[in-house]
């Protein structure tokens, strides 16, 4: 339910159809023939394998309850095994102790923080102009030669700025905790 809600920008007014046909090909005898011949060619044809994963929302107990959607790459052995691997994992957990160790170094991506449409000295940190300038100071005072007669990608100009998708590398893990231990399902 918290991966389906994904698919929905209003999960309370929706049909909540999402999945419900293709959920039919695990019942009967046919669809799951259907799947183990898809298997059978990834294992034969494909040389990458990738598993979408989600998050548990329900765990964390805040107020988003749509989960968070990924795509992850199996590495290791060979293809049939990590497509085997990804069969035998088909909608159960993987907890955080079996993809990362500690001591490992991993790489990170995110997007940086957004700040939305900026001028030139928020972006690239340019000098301002003197105070008397005309039309405005906070500005780039000449934007290239009069040849070329068009503007270098070098020069700063106004636009987007944060939101952008960087990978961090090298960040090492010191410790993976043991998470909540619930008494009796409590």
């Amino acid at each position: 339910e918290e991966a389906k809600r994904r698919f929905y920008k209003n999960w309370s007014q929706s049909k909540k159809k999402a999945f419900t046909k293709s959920c039919t090909k695990w019942a009967d005898d046919l669809g799951k023939k259907e799947i183990e011949k898809d298997l059978a060619q990834m294992k034969k044809y494909c040389t990458v394998i990738r598993v979408i994963v989600h998050t548990q929302m329900k765990i964390l107990r805040r107020r988003q309850k749509k989960a968070h959607i990924m795509e992850v790459q199996l590495n290791g052995g060979s293809v049939a095994d990590k497509v085997q691997f990804a069969r035998d994992h088909f909608e159960k957990e993987i907890p955080v102790t079996a993809v990362l160790a500690k001591d490992e170094m991993i790489d990170i991506i995110g997007v940086t923080k957004g700040h939305g449409f900026k001028g030139v000295t928020s972006r690239w940190h340019t000098k301002k102009l003197p105070r008397k300038t005309h039309k405005g100071l906070r500005k780039v005072a000449c934007i290239g030669a009069w040849h070329p007669s068009r503007i270098q990608f070098t020069v700063p100009r106004a636009g987007q700025k944060g939101y952008h998708h960087r990978t961090e590398i090298n960040k090492k893990i010191y410790r993976i905790g043991e998470g909540y231990k619930m008494k009796d399902g409590r």
